[in-house]
């Protein structure tokens, strides 16, 4: 996978205020006012930041949290994972493996076949969707 990296000036430009609050400085979205939290669009969720392919559609689910949720990534590859202390809390941080983007957190209480929830921000995501226009 290629690295990405641009400067503070760079992502800024690239990025809306809200997604640049999220992906780059690790802010989080309010529940249920995501773009994405509660779409059913199949298709393949993008970084915001660069593009790289995360997370399928096809593993999406409501988890009622009010987070776009997701049972695994596309690939293990896409995503890397940090142990994150703030806010008093322990938690597992996921970035986007090509950008160090911050995606959401991981917590070990969702769906089969993983058991996993990774809880996403909107914010740090693109939807390139493959629903077939009725034209």
């Amino acid at each position: 996978m290629t690295k990405v990296s641009k400067t503070v000036d760079e992502w800024r430009a690239s990025l809306s205020e809200e997604e640049y609050e999220v992906a780059r400085c690790g802010g989080t979205e309010r529940a249920f006012t995501g773009r994405y939290w509660d779409t059913k669009t199949p298709g393949t969720y993008h970084c915001v930041c660069c593009d790289a392919a995360l997370f399928s559609s096809e593993t999406k689910y409501d988890s009622g949290t009010g987070w776009p949720s997701f049972y695994a990534p596309i690939a293990q590859s896409a995503v890397a994972v940090h142990e994150d202390r703030s806010m008093g809390m322990l938690r597992t941080e996921v970035v986007c493996a090509a950008c160090e983007a911050h995606l959401g957190h991981v917590f070990p209480d969702g769906p089969e076949p993983t058991g996993l929830r990774f809880c996403m921000n909107s914010a740090s995501l693109n939807l390139e969707s493959t629903e077939v226009s009725a034209d």
